[in-house]
């Protein structure tokens, strides 16, 4: 299969992440026999200062001209630090979201059995854990009316939903629990939002299309404690843009690091692949950041495509990393292997798996190379 694929670095830790979910991807197209054609763009802070604008029109334009986009991570601190910045790069995203037309996110979660001791939460609360959040990305309180007052001491942000926004997402939410464990969770606020008690109606009424699913609804803030006390009984959560940002992040604590969370961000024709996580400034040319989430975004990129043998190769290799400890300090305090020595590991297992399927103490640091 021949691909094109725009690469939007962005900022932070983004350019080193999405380094290494490129090199898995060459090492995929040289092992299957696939092309996979990479242009690279800017977005974010670094757009912003080479251009003034955060989603620039050349980066729009590669975009809408190719298959999929393979994203970074966006957000500098010289902008969280001034909240009289005119523009600033989450303006970029929502952008990007809006003008691909991007309305469903898709989160998966999973309890890693390698990494169960990591978490902050019990081992027998999150063990067997297996989630995906579908949140809805194009409307809600994010793009809503935005309103301040003369005197600044007023403000308002409206949270509106069209019935055919809820019903979009719904139906991809529906057979995504279709091929899983057949479960599917409104997470809303019905008994207070009127926005809420439209997702609860139409919800409900395109249920009657999925007879095989199992629908239950939970008001977000009971959703947001159960998702600690028991996400075992979750399979698929369906929720709207402000309270899928919520609980996706309050997920990541159930696999131990956040740097394991993958994204994918579909429309009608164009989709975007991201880890959750943010840009990290922090850890900037530092070669501590987690690679796995950019690496297994890449792996959705791939299902995408219906490109699953190549995907779960991907997956099994993330997991051999896992269980060998190779990783970066986010998950193994006294780790030794970079940013570049992770994505190195997880390429040359894809590309030599009966070479890396070997004792951890068989592997020269960050490399699954027999000494």
């Amino acid at each position: 299969m021949k691909l094109n694929i725009a690469v939007l670095p962005g900022d932070g830790i983004g350019p080193e992440v999405t380094k290494e979910a490129k090199k898995v991807l060459e090492a995929i197209a040289h092992q299957f026999d696939h092309t996979f054609i990479f242009k690279e763009e800017l977005v974010g802070a670094v757009a912003i200062d080479k251009t003034g604008e955060p989603f620039p029109q050349k980066t729009l334009d590669l975009c809408l001209n190719t298959d999929a986009v393979l994203f970074g991570a966006i957000g500098d601190p010289k902008y969280d630090n001034d909240p009289s910045a005119k523009v600033r790069p989450e303006q970029g995203l929502l952008k990007m979201r809006k003008d691909l037309g991007l309305y469903t996110n898709i989160r998966p979660v999973k309890a890693y059995k390698e990494l169960l001791e990591k978490s902050p939460l019990k081992k027998e609360i999150i063990e067997g854990a297996d989630m995906t959040i579908y949140r809805e990305l194009t409307g809600g309180i994010y793009f809503g009316e935005k309103k301040i007052s003369k005197d600044g001491k007023t403000a308002s942000d409206l949270c509106e939903y069209h019935e055919f926004e809820i019903e979009r997402i719904a139906h991809a939410a529906f057979k995504a629990a279709q091929n899983r464990r057949k479960k599917l969770t409104l997470v809303d606020k019905a008994n207070v939002l009127e926005s809420s008690r439209l997702w609860r109606k139409v919800v409900t009424k395109i249920a009657k299309k999925y007879a095989d699913v199992q629908l239950d609804f939970l008001f977000v803030d009971n959703a947001a404690m159960q998702i600690i006390l028991n996400p075992k009984q979750f399979d698929v959560i369906l929720t709207s843009n402000l309270f899928g940002d919520i609980i996706s992040d309050e997920a990541s604590v159930i696999g131990g690091s956040i740097g394991l969370l993958a994204s994918a961000s579909v429309g009608e024709k164009y989709a975007v692949f991201e880890p959750i996580h943010g840009s990290y400034p922090q850890a900037t040319g530092k070669g501590i950041a987690n690679p796995i989430a950019a690496i297994l975004s890449a792996a959705m990129l791939l299902e995408h495509f219906d490109l699953f043998e190549e995907s779960a190769l991907i997956n099994k290799a993330v997991e051999k990393s896992l269980e060998l400890q190779i990783s970066t300090s986010d998950i193994n305090s006294n780790s030794q292997f970079t940013t570049s020595k992770v994505g190195d590991f997880i390429t040359d297992f894809i590309q030599y798996p009966e070479d890396s399927n070997i004792n951890y103490h068989n592997i020269h640091i960050g490399q699954s190379t027999i000494i």
